[in-house]
C-alpha cells in the first residue's frame, strides 16, 4: 500500500506540473487545461480515499490490539 501512496503522490506532482505548463500555454479555460485539471482531481480523490482507508485500517488494528 505504501508504494501505491508514494506512486500517487509522484503522479499528482507530475500532473500538477503538466497542468501548470498547459494552462500557461493554452489558457485557463482551454479544453486541454480543463482535461488535465479533471485528471488531477481524479488522482487527488484516489489519493485521499487511499489515505483514509489506510488510516482506518491502522485504527481498526490498534483497536483490536487494545481489546
Amino acid at each position: 500500500m505504501c508504494t501505491e501512496v508514494g506512486e500517487l503522490e509522484y503522479r499528482i506532482n507530475q500532473m500538477r506540473q503538466t497542468l501548470i505548463l498547459i494552462a500557461v500555454e493554452t489558457g485557463l479555460n482551454s479544453d486541454d487545461t480543463l482535461w488535465y485539471s479533471q485528471k488531477l482531481d481524479e488522482l487527488i480523490s484516489r489519493y485521499q480515499k487511499l489515505k483514509m482507508n489506510n488510516m482506518q485500517k491502522k485504527h481498526d488494528k490498534s483497536y483490536i490490539v487494545t481489546l
